[in-house]
């Protein structure tokens, strides 16, 4: 049940808002009324406490915290393949984050970029290109240790799925879009793998693939993923466009996600956990989220101070692209 004493402030600043538009005290209790209604009636309460406990706080290295490999671990073998799964194991990864995609006749495989040309000694868009095409190129082909891994092709879903169960390793799905098929995809592969419901969790940057994923499966422990001043910058901080007044707008809208995202996304989804970027978490934000029952992780966070802060200071699991040495962030 919603508490309206816990979000008493934001439903007031939404009247004061809207009553300032407007000028209608009439029309902002009328619509102020109509959210709160709407968030009483179509969110999601998370999944039990104890499940999502087994997911984000598995077992770890004596005394740590719940290391995740990134993309399978990035810097240590090829992305986003069964190699990186087995190298992330032998590393003592305690789960693996993976890139949920689709080919051009449904497939769902792992990718993380919308072509193939980074990661694969092929060329175009995934989406443009059937599953049978997609199995002849070789994922390794550009990565650093190209010549100890040899050829490692771009695994299916159920692939990985069944690698990391055989390796014991909790994994976070994270869905670029699609919603509709990955919730489905998503769920077929629960249905195969039961394990996975207390080993899993499904991840977005939006908001409508977590609560597409809740519709069709409310049993699946899920996350926001977020990074401040996504919409206006890109990963190493440059603007987007090159116009002021975008870049303006585009920034106020930042602004409105990120409320929206700690007030409003969270709860209408019934997120278990955020994964927020590494720069933007401090023990209050922690705190933040821990007093509303909710996890924070880390990405990407590659160093070994950083590792110390988040395992010792934060005591907070993180998501790395290596689990052996400091490397670059891989976005």
């Amino acid at each position: 049940m919603l508490q309206i004493g816990d979000e008493l402030p934001y439903f007031s600043a939404a009247f004061l808002l809207v009553i300032l538009v407007t000028r209608s005290p009439s029309g902002a209790t009328l619509l102020t009324g109509l959210l709160y209604v709407f968030m009483l009636m179509f969110r999601f309460s998370p999944v039990p406490t104890d499940q999502a406990a087994l997911v984000l706080r598995p077992r770890a290295r004596a005394g740590g915290v719940p290391a995740v490999a990134h993309r399978g671990g990035s810097h240590d073998a090829p992305e986003n393949t069964l190699a990186a799964i087995r190298e992330a194991s032998r590393n003592g990864a305690t789960g693996v984050e993976l890139d949920l995609s689709f080919t051009a006749d449904g497939v769902p495989v792992l990718m993380h970029d919308d072509s193939v040309d980074r990661t694969t000694n092929g060329s175009g868009l995934l989406r443009e290109m059937k599953y049978s095409q997609l199995k002849r190129l070789n994922a390794a082909a550009h990565h650093r240790l190209k010549q100890r891994f040899g050829v490692e092709k771009v695994p299916t879903l159920q692939e990985a799925v069944g690698e990391c169960v055989q390796h014991h390793l909790t994994i976070i799905f994270d869905v670029k879009g699609q919603p509709d098929k990955a919730a489905r995809s998503l769920d077929q592969i629960y249905t195969k793998f039961p394990i996975l419901y207390n080993s899993s969790l499904v991840s977005s940057f939006e908001p409508k693939v977590i609560y597409k994923m809740r519709q069709t499966n409310p049993n699946v422990v899920t996350a926001l993923t977020h990074r401040p001043w996504r919409l206006s910058r890109f990963n190493d901080g440059t603007p987007r466009s090159l116009s002021s007044w975008v870049q303006l707008w585009m920034a106020l809208l930042d602004v409105l996600l990120d409320w929206a995202h700690h007030h409003i996304l969270w709860r209408l989804c019934g997120v278990s956990a955020v994964l927020v970027q590494k720069d933007f978490i401090s023990q209050d934000y922690v705190e933040y989220w821990s007093d509303r029952g909710v996890e924070v992780l880390g990405w990407t966070v590659n160093s070994a101070v950083e590792k110390s802060y988040y395992q010792n200071q934060l005591k907070i699991g993180f998501i790395t692209d290596s689990l052996v040495e400091d490397c670059d962030p891989q976005y």
